[in-house]
């Protein structure tokens, strides 16, 4: 079903070399094993949105991103999502299905990790994009308040994809938090896409595709609240 792109499987991050390090490292490389055989696309994400293991079909996603030095999908997801140029004809809704709640999520967890050097450098980038800083500081507050904590929530969530196998094209996923203890207790989140498959009437006419400017990766200015 995935749509298979190329590339080798994907290998754990190297771990510092104790016995109970050896164990983590094993347990990864055969979690990446069995990553591989599930049809969705699926990733493995540190605290810092780093990815640990990401298979084949997640990897699929991805196939027509260029290149970018600090933002690529299999990378860092929080930096792609942010600061990637492609990352709307990838994402749909790409504002308020993706990159807010994610961003949501990475003001909890600079909360949690406030000297965490990642998450800094993540924060200085946004703080340099005057219209990402804008949307981060002010913005979003005023989003959480109209939309409710609920929104924020990655696990259960729907959310529109563009997928590069016409089978799936333009779709939306459902978000599935699939940790198990293990990778929790590593500090890991298992974050599972859950593909609908489109399905066209046959007789209906098709519609002309209204074009669409290319964004710039980055989010508009979320209004402000009017004080």
């Amino acid at each position: 079903m995935a749509y298979q792109a190329g590339g080798q499987r994907s290998v754990p991050r190297p771990v510092p070399d104790t016995l109970e390090a050896q164990e983590a490292q094993a347990y990864l490389q055969d979690y990446a094993v069995m990553l591989d055989s599930v049809l969705f696309p699926s990733v493995v994400l540190d605290h810092r949105w780093d990815v640990v293991l990401a298979n084949a079909a997640f990897r699929a996603v991805f196939t027509g991103v260029g290149p970018h030095p600090t933002a690529m999908p299999e990378d860092n997801f929080l930096r792609f999502v942010l600061f990637h140029p492609d990352a709307a004809a990838v994402l749909g809704d790409h504002e308020s299905s993706w990159c807010l709640p994610m961003l949501a999520h990475f003001a909890a967890a600079v909360e949690r990790h406030a000297q965490d050097r990642g998450l800094q450098s993540i924060r200085r980038d946004i703080a340099q994009d005057p219209i990402m800083d804008a949307a981060y500081r002010h913005g979003l507050p005023h989003w959480l308040r109209t939309v409710g904590p609920g929104a924020v929530r990655h696990d259960g969530a729907v959310r529109p994809l563009v997928h590069p196998d016409p089978r799936w094209g333009a779709t939306h996923c459902r978000v599935v938090d699939e940790t198990p203890d293990t990778l929790r207790d590593l500090g890991y989140t298992r974050m599972t896409l859950v593909l609908r498959e489109t399905r066209r009437q046959p007789d209906s006419p098709r519609r002309p595709r209204r074009s669409r400017r290319a964004t710039a990766g980055h989010l508009s200015v979320v209004p402000s609240p009017v004080r």
